[in-house]
């Protein structure tokens, strides 16, 4: 099982919550590159796409190698697989409850609501 914390988890999610930091994430999945080229995929200033990176390094989503006055970026799948088992957790807990559900109103079918009074009425023209 994959450990992770709170602040861990918080970071990563925040980190996905920016569309063009997932796009970011999208590009470096592909293959490595450098932040110059990154930042020229963006309508958006260098600064920008810098302060995106920055948040990427510190949830632990990418990670930077220097070399000379080029910074080389690549994804870093670690912390996503974290997310995505605390995900599947949850998913699973649904999925389970659903399921329990249906065998529940399969095995009790007086139990079922009534359809006539789940659909919105619909107002005839005179």
């Amino acid at each position: 099982m994959v450990n992770y914390s709170a602040a861990s988890l918080d970071s990563v999610f925040g980190a996905l919550s920016d569309p063009t930091r997932r796009c970011i994430l999208e590009l470096l999945a592909k293959a490595e590159c450098c932040v110059a080229d990154l930042a020229s995929r963006f309508s958006i200033s260098a600064p920008a796409v810098s302060r995106h990176l920055r948040v990427l390094e510190e949830a632990g989503l990418i990670a930077r190698q220097r070399d000379g006055r080029i910074h080389r970026m690549r994804l870093e799948a670690r912390r996503m697989e974290e997310a995505a088992v605390w995900i599947e957790q949850y998913r699973r807990f649904w999925e389970d409850q659903l399921s329990s559900l249906a065998i529940y109103l399969e095995q009790h079918p007086e139990q079922k609501p009534d359809e006539s009074k789940t659909k919105p009425e619909t107002k005839t023209k005179p």
